[in-house]
């Protein structure tokens, strides 16, 4: 028998620094748009500009020290040199080539550790808490998409076929429900053709009896991400973003079948122990089979929590071993250019070696 595969989690490195806002506001409990957190071994250190510090000491998690600079990467490397530092772990992904020259001249006794995504991979096992807000925010996400199907069905009432703008702007009022909640992303949401490009641009394309309407939207609770994506037809006035969906296309029908049984099928079946590209795979066999192989142009799922797209990725070059803890989407997708696309969405957390929707 094949020996259980285990994933191998990033050692935390004693000392490195960030300008990731998701990674400062792990750490300490606030980020903003200009700002380097330090953590040398204990201590963390707060850099930013006279624009944020009245902010940052109302928000910082206590003990965490708050240094005001006009320049704040000569001031980390004055700190760092007077703490004469030996090692330093960066993401090279946040660091033009002119800070690493900076960082190269004035730090010539400090060996610099490029660790792309470091930080990523330290979150990539969530905790009960972390997965209780993503939770909790997917949550919020469904009760945000039956509040648009309404306010589709009442826009109908006084407009007729409004445009694919006009919906997303009507999209965005039902998810931040009047500022309450902020979006995840920019939300998609395509009728018909538009749906076959799979990030699509909303067009001014309108949307008729019969018509299908992908629609992809999350929202922000306590910082961490929502991900759903339904594919819906609008029939006599009512559209509903269940997955039991009926459309009038024999084709089209056995397309959002097909999209159906390959995400049941990989949520179904996947395991800890299993690589990202084993679980791609577990939903793209089932969309091959169907002959539409051809047509699934993107991974089938990506992680989540404090960043829209975290680790692991579920995908054809993923090797990444899966384990409990782990949330991520299941998203797999077929686009007919010219025609319609569909995708299905959802989150799951890794438990007890199981996959379960969230």
């Amino acid at each position: 028998m094949a020996s259980h595969k285990h994933f191998v989690p990033l050692a935390r490195p004693q000392v490195f620094f960030t300008t990731d806002e998701s990674a400062q506001y792990f750490e300490c409990g606030y980020s903003c748009d200009h700002a380097i957190l330090l953590v040398l071994d204990s201590r963390k250190i707060f850099f930013t500009d006279s624009r944020y510090t009245t902010e940052a000491k109302e928000y910082l998690a206590r003990g965490i020290e708050l240094v005001g600079s006009a320049n704040l990467l000569e001031s980390m490397i004055e700190l760092l040199q007077k703490e004469r530092v030996k090692s330093l772990a960066f993401d090279p992904l946040q660091v033009c080539v002119q800070e690493y020259q900076m960082l190269l001249a004035k730090l010539p006794k400090c060996t610099l550790e490029p660790l792309p995504n470091f930080h990523q991979q330290l979150r990539i096992i969530k905790s009960d808490e972390q997965v209780a807000l993503i939770a909790k925010s997917q949550e919020l996400n469904k009760k945000a998409y039956k509040r648009f199907a309404k306010m589709i069905e009442k826009t109908i009432e006084r407009l007729d076929n409004p445009t694919e703008l006009y919906l997303h702007a009507l999209a965005r009022q039902a998810l931040e429900q009047d500022g309450s909640y902020t979006l995840s992303f920019n939300p998609i949401l395509s009728i018909n053709a538009n749906a076959a490009k799979p990030h699509a641009l909303p067009c001014k394309d309108h949307l008729r009896d019969g018509d299908l309407l992908l629609f992809d939207a999350g929202i922000k609770y306590k910082r961490y991400c929502s991900d759903r994506t339904r594919t819906a037809v609008f029939s006599q006035g009512r559209i509903h973003f269940g997955k039991k969906q009926k459309f009038s296309d024999k084709k089209l029908q056995k397309i959002y079948d097909t999209v159906r049984k390959a995400q049941e099928s990989a949520i179904a079946s996947l395991r800890t122990g299993m690589s990202g590209k084993q679980i791609d795979a577990l939903a793209r066999e089932v969309i091959d089979k169907a002959g539409f192989g051809e047509y699934f142009s993107h991974s089938t799922g990506h992680g989540i929590g404090l960043d829209i797209h975290e680790l692991p990725n579920i995908s054809k070059r993923s090797e990444m071993i899966i384990e409990d803890g782990m949330v991520f989407s299941i998203e797999p997708g077929i686009y007919l250019p010219g025609l319609y696309g569909v995708r299905i969405e959802d989150l799951v957390v890794v438990r007890n070696g199981h996959a379960e929707i969230l």
